[in-house]
């Protein structure tokens, strides 16, 4: 999963959502550093992604990218699989996108300086492009996996996934919604243990 659904599993404790957006700026243990929500976060986005990679329905949708972009399937397929989120909001949150994502752009802004260096370095053009929100769209979409094809050198054209998307749109966004279900049952679990281990109350 990529950015907005890593956020939206975070329940509405911001710091966890912080957490759990910039995990992957984050190695090792140095989520230590951290306050405690923070840490929650970012051991709750490597949950998500251990239990993304591992899910048979995500793997499926995976699959009819592997051929032609191989290691780089499952980095398409997360940013795909937040486009259906984002194309389905109204099914998952009462609020309407862009004011959620004008919240959380305003969050990070709020607590910049315990952002990590990448993540800080990284805002300005998420903000500038409304990334959150760039995702609902065919088009948006697009974009992204442009922005991702230039951040990875144009290893494996990521755009050109593009045709094997739209050939198979139906058929991933009904994988999606199936997976997300079960993604969101267990790591609501997760969160729930997670708070438990580190005693954290909101």
């Amino acid at each position: 999963m990529n950015y907005l659904a890593h956020i939206y599993l975070s329940d509405e404790d911001d710091f966890i959502k912080i957490g759990n957006f910039m995990a992957d700026a984050v190695k090792g243990n140095k989520y230590e550093q951290y306050p405690t929500g923070i840490q929650i976060g970012i051991k709750l986005h490597r949950f998500i992604d251990s239990f993304t990679d591992s899910h048979p329905v995500y793997r499926q949708s995976k699959h009819r990218l592997h051929e032609k972009f191989g290691h780089y399937s499952g980095v398409i397929m997360d940013i795909v699989y937040d486009h259906f989120l984002a194309k389905n909001w109204q099914l998952f949150s009462n609020i309407e996108l862009e004011k959620y994502a004008d919240d959380f752009y305003n969050l990070l802004q709020s607590n910049y300086d315990i952002l990590a260096p990448k993540t800080q370095n990284a805002l300005p053009y998420m903000i500038k492009t409304n990334w959150l929100v760039c995702y609902k769209s065919l088009e948006g979409l697009e974009l992204i996996l442009f922005q991702m094809d230039y951040r990875t050198k144009n290893r494996v054209n990521m755009p050109a996934a593009m045709h094997e998307i739209k050939q198979f749109y139906a058929e991933i966004e009904q994988e999606f919604l199936a997976f997300f279900s079960d993604l969101q049952q267990q790591t609501k679990l997760e969160l729930d243990k997670l708070k438990n281990e580190f005693h954290y109350t909101t």
